[in-house]
């Protein structure tokens, strides 16, 4: 039964990753089942409540291992609109695991006519949904001025057939439609393409965008590392036009920025796609800006509990990266597996800035309260105050491993009896 429900639900989350790898997709999606195999032979038969300990132990287990997590695919996406969403607040996307497991045991009980434990464990999902609405929150400082810069452009390409100056032409254009005054400017993830960043004519032509703005400009830049590796990185220039700081991205993307086992995925299919590996940055995505620190989370980051905890806690607001243009060496998805990007502000915005309650600027494809959702290709400029905070949430402070350990408590208690026996 687990294995059947991982290998679905998996199939279906990852499907996208057949256009980097075949093999890689079938391997990752047989990886990602056998948690879901392994955890149910800890489901005691006659302890229900064991289901939603096993479903939170599976979900932390994955965000670990293998290729440094890959928790993709998983239940808690499916609440990023949904009532469960602000549990988040209190135990991230594992409280909201385990209440989805509360609710099936709710469903399972009621089936079998017996109501008071279905009416406890609906009672246990609605408390966990509401302790996110009312939980500390931090403190607001005022708002800050935000403009997110789409240059659009021809879609449907693989970045390494493709024109490494196209994406940033575009951004170039369609800058001058930001109207001052405004603190931060927002570019996307890989619409700088270079060698090297330092005395680029790249990093000139920002530095004279940043300096004509008054504003920090923050650009999605990817740059050689050696002749067989590159980084990922966000970069920020100060009104003054010097570089003030860069965060390099952490987590990469397995089969998508670097090949896992490349010597022997190799021999089983084409990783013409992928023909570098991203180098791996280190430490917080923390960013200065004009406003204060902004926390910074690249593409595939907002899928990681860890690099979100670093990027929210010591700052006062977050910029999330997403391939708008999708254009993240080194390939570049099909459009048909991407939809419009849209610009959102929200309160508090995306499913991964939700846990430190911090307002997100992303200037891409997003799922939350959408302000502006501009047309394929069209050059857009999208403004928006965002709130300005200080302080965490329980998600924040705590972080996953209380939740952890008192999983694993509940299914060696659901044991115990067999244990003694």
């Amino acid at each position: 039964m687990g294995a059947v429900t991982g290998i679905v639900q998996f199939a279906v989350g990852l499907w996208w990753m057949h256009e980097f790898t075949l093999p890689g997709y079938i391997l990752c999606t047989l990886l990602e089942a056998s948690f879901f195999t392994l955890v149910v032979t800890a489901v005691h038969p006659r302890k229900p409540w064991t289901v939603p300990a096993a479903l939170l132990v599976a979900e932390a287990a994955r965000g670990f291992w293998p290729f440094g997590g890959l928790p993709l695919g998983g239940a808690a996406l499916g609440q990023v609109g949904g009532p469960l969403a602000p549990a988040a607040r209190v135990g991230g996307e594992l409280l909201i695991v385990a209440l989805i497991g509360v609710g099936g045991v709710a469903v399972f009980e009621a089936t079998r006519r017996r109501w008071w434990p279905a009416v406890v464990s609906l009672l246990v999902v609605v408390a966990g949904a509401g302790a996110g609405v009312v939980s500390p929150s931090g403190t607001a400082h005022g708002t800050g001025r935000i403009v997110a810069v789409q240059g659009g452009g021809p879609r449907g390409l693989r970045a390494i057939h493709g024109d490494p100056g196209r994406a940033f032409a575009a951004q170039v254009r369609a800058s001058p439609l930001v109207r001052p005054p405004v603190d931060v400017v927002l570019w996307p993830e890989d619409v700088v393409d270079v060698d090297a960043i330092e005395g680029s004519p790249e990093a000139t032509a920002i530095a004279g965008l940043a300096r004509s703005f008054d504003a920090t400009v923050i650009a999605g830049v990817v740059e050689d590392d050696g002749v067989s590796r590159f980084r990922n990185a966000a970069i920020a220039w100060a009104p003054s036009g010097e570089i003030a700081g860069r965060y390099d991205k952490v987590h990469r993307v397995p089969f998508g920025e670097f090949i896992p086992l490349r010597s022997l995925v190799r021999h089983f299919g084409n990783v013409d796609a992928v023909p570098r590996d991203a180098t791996a940055g280190r430490g917080p995505g923390v960013l200065p800006s004009r406003i204060g620190r902004l926390g910074v989370v690249i593409s595939y980051e907002v899928f990681f509990a860890d690099r979100a905890r670093a990027a929210t806690r010591p700052v006062v607001g977050c910029c999330s990266y997403l391939p708008t243009r999708r254009r993240s060496r080194p390939v570049r998805s099909p459009a048909r597996s991407w939809p419009p990007p849209v610009f959102e502000p929200s309160r508090p915005a995306g499913r991964r800035c939700r846990p430190g309650r911090r307002d997100t600027a992303r200037p891409s494809t997003t799922l939350a309260n959408v302000l502006h959702r501009s047309a394929l290709g069209r050059p857009t400029v999208v403004p928006a105050n965002v709130t300005l905070r200080s302080g965490s949430t329980p998600a924040t402070a705590l972080g996953p491993w209380p939740f952890v350990l008192l999983a694993v408590a509940m299914l060696a208690l659901g044991r115990l009896d067999r244990v003694v026996k």
